[in-house]
């Protein structure tokens, strides 16, 4: 019997020991307003500015990599506005809903944070 209530102390020590440290570590809007610039901004690196003609690039007299850098306070800025975060005390959970207007596609983001790490579960273009 002794043994099965030393087990039983360590196990609930550690579940408490496990839940300060996730309360701890869970990250802040800031946080995730980082990771979503960075990851939006690697986003149009890496798809829309390599669709990008060379035509609309000469026009611009910029490369397309240039002007997604330039933007990045008006990227947080929408982040920003267009993101509910629920706080779970452990963990937070995000939603982002990007739509920006009528002609252009709209995105909805759904992450979680924890640990002082993220976790998009769910990304769809609506």
């Amino acid at each position: 019997m002794k043994l099965l209530t030393i087990m039983a102390f360590a196990i609930a020590t550690s579940i408490a020991v496990a839940g300060v440290a996730m309360s701890q570590t869970n990250p802040t809007q800031d946080k995730y307003e980082e990771y979503a610039v960075d990851r939006l901004t690697e986003y149009l690196k890496s798809d829309v500015c390599k669709k990008t003609s060379k035509l609309i690039e000469n026009l611009l007299n910029s490369s397309c990599n240039k002007i997604v850098d330039s933007t990045n306070p008006q990227i947080r800025e929408v982040v920003s506005k267009t993101t509910d975060r629920q706080d779970f005390l452990l963990f937070s959970v995000y939603r982002t809903d990007l739509t920006l207007g009528t002609w252009l596609p709209g995105y909805k983001f759904e992450t979680v944070g924890a640990f002082n790490n993220f976790y998009t579960y769910s990304a769809e273009q609506q």
